[in-house]
């Protein structure tokens, strides 16, 4: 199992400087990835061309380019570049975000997901392949038939010949599109105790793409909390704001996502309550009422011992790279956790 580091988008506490410092830092220790995210503030994609530009052999993920905020062809576009800038170093994670972004945002409604997705990864392959981007799905043309335009082809090449794509998914629809379509899976909220529910979605997905493919050709990729620390309480504790965010406040009361997969870890109780007072803006008490058993299931908390027997349970789980995000006040303590992490993995 390698190790990833996962970098979100400026305003959480960490500068450019401090976010570049992990990336570097993680790539001198042995880490094998690092993955920038974005919501609506920080872009991955500049960020991406960035801390590319500040490292050598770290691969470079994007968790994830949000469909509605580029067009296939655009995404294409800035994959061949960034893979070229980066040495062919980049993995292209692709997400539908959620309602709230897409249509409080980008002004893009948020529905036909699946359809979507499958047409807009179809075309970024297009186009990344050296195809002319003539492309007939149900919810993308190009060029539009009824216009002037014609099919045009990408005039730069990806530095790899073929860029992975990994999809983030959490319901089993989604899931199953992204054995089928993609090279992996990008989970949040993650439980290697609950593998098996991934695992049969991915086996149908897997089964419908045809052509040899197997479980062996999707890679799983979660992205999960880290504080090493001898105090277990404070290491929950400090989980509490974010996981709070999106359990209870991450979309509507009937289409969040995250609310829904801790239903099916057995949390319905704590799920609604959270919910529902995250929605009424008590937020602090949405945050006490996570169960430290939820918090130790999805995150990487309490003493080296612990958390290195966590390390084991995701790696027989089956997890091709563990995503992390230190969770921390200051870029040398994420820095230190970090480390803590990396010994803890080679000691497995």
């Amino acid at each position: 199992m390698r190790l990833g580091v996962h970098i979100a988008y400026w305003g959480l506490g960490l500068s450019s400087a401090d976010q570049l410092a992990i990336v570097r830092e993680a790539e001198r220790i042995g880490y094998d990835s690092a993955w920038i995210g974005e919501a609506y503030g920080s872009d991955a994609a500049t960020v991406l061309a960035w801390t590319a530009a500040q490292t050598s052999t770290i691969r470079l993920g994007s968790a994830v380019f949000q469909l509605p905020g580029r067009s296939a062809a655009m995404t294409a576009m800035t994959a061949a570049t960034l893979d070229q800038l980066s040495g062919g170093r980049l993995i292209l994670g692709l997400g539908a975000s959620g309602p709230q972004v897409s249509e409080g945002w980008h002004g893009i409604r948020y529905s036909g997901q699946l359809t979507r997705t499958r047409d807009y990864v179809a075309a970024v392959r297009m186009a990344l392949s050296g195809q002319r981007l003539d492309y007939r799905g149900e919810s993308l043309q190009v060029p539009l038939p009824d216009g002037p335009g014609k099919a045009l082809k990408l005039t730069i090449s990806p530095f790899q010949q073929r860029i992975p794509v990994f999809l983030a998914a959490l319901g089993p629809k989604n899931t199953q599109l992204a054995a089928e379509i993609g090279d992996g899976v990008l989970p949040l909220l993650f439980s290697p105790e609950h593998v098996d529910l991934m695992r049969k979605e991915l086996q149908t997905g897997v089964d419908r793409a045809g052509n040899g493919k197997t479980l062996d050709d999707i890679e799983i990729t979660p992205t999960v909390n880290v504080f090493v620390s001898d105090d277990i309480d404070a290491a929950r504790d400090a989980q509490r704001p974010i996981l709070a965010l999106y359990i209870g406040g991450m979309g509507p009361r009937n289409k969040n996502f995250y609310n829904r997969l801790v239903r099916q870890y057995g949390f319905e109780e704590a799920a609604d309550q959270v919910q529902a007072l995250y929605l009424e803006g008590k937020t602090k008490e949405a945050a006490a009422a996570l169960p430290d058993e939820l918090i130790d299931l999805i995150c990487l908390v309490g003493p080296q011992a612990r958390v290195k027997e966590r390390l084991a349970a995701y790696r027989d789980a089956g997890v091709g790279t563990l995503t992390v995000s230190p969770i921390a006040r200051t870029s040398e303590e994420r820095i230190e956790q970090l480390r803590l992490l990396a010994e803890l993995s080679t000691a497995l």
